[in-house]
């Protein structure tokens, strides 16, 4: 039994959801969201709270049970209070700033690097070191920012590059003498 499948999703006051089929659409305050679930999982809307449970008793229905479960909670969240992913620049001369719908990065190579703002995400920094990401879509705010954070990963030696606000970076030793 999948402990976090069995729990139901409750659907908050200001947001609409339907099924159709194997579709989920979840409409709120912030925008649209929708998911194609598994087709080992029934979806069903029962009393202002989304329900979902495994049609057949495979290993396979039960994996894909918890996780559907997680999805559709997530467009819920998504919907009314949105996702937010902060990183963090650690760098003599490595600074970012939004230049209209790009952001430009100085992390130590001979030119700056400039990524493209995707549609739904909006980035903001704060401070030049600081980087905050924030959308409806929980998936695309964590490609955004792993895609960002590749561009210059955080090294061991000195923690130089870009890194998940939080993120413990393991430091190895310098050469000895």
């Amino acid at each position: 039994m999948s402990r976090i499948g069995k729990k139901a999703i409750v659907v908050p006051a200001g947001v609409t959801a339907n099924v159709e089929g194997q579709i989920v659409k979840v409409k709120g305050p912030k925008g649209a969201l929708s998911a194609v679930l598994h087709d080992d999982v029934a979806v069903k809307i029962e009393g202002g709270e989304i329900k979902i449970d495994p049609r057949v008793e495979s290993k396979r229905a039960r994996a894909q049970w918890g996780t559907s479960r997680t999805l559709v909670a997530n467009l819920v969240a998504g919907v009314t209070k949105g996702f937010e992913e902060r990183l963090e620049i650690n760098g003599v001369g490595y600074r970012a700033a939004v230049q209209g719908k790009n952001l430009q990065l100085a992390l130590g190579y001979s030119h700056d690097v400039v990524y493209p703002i995707p549609e739904g995400i909006t980035i903001a920094t704060p401070r030049p070191v600081e980087i905050v990401i924030s959308g409806v879509d929980r998936q695309k705010v964590g490609q955004v920012a792993a895609e960002i954070r590749g561009y210059r990963p955080p090294e061991p030696y000195k923690g130089k590059g870009i890194k998940y606000a939080g993120e413990r970076i393991f430091r190895k030793e310098g050469k000895k003498k």
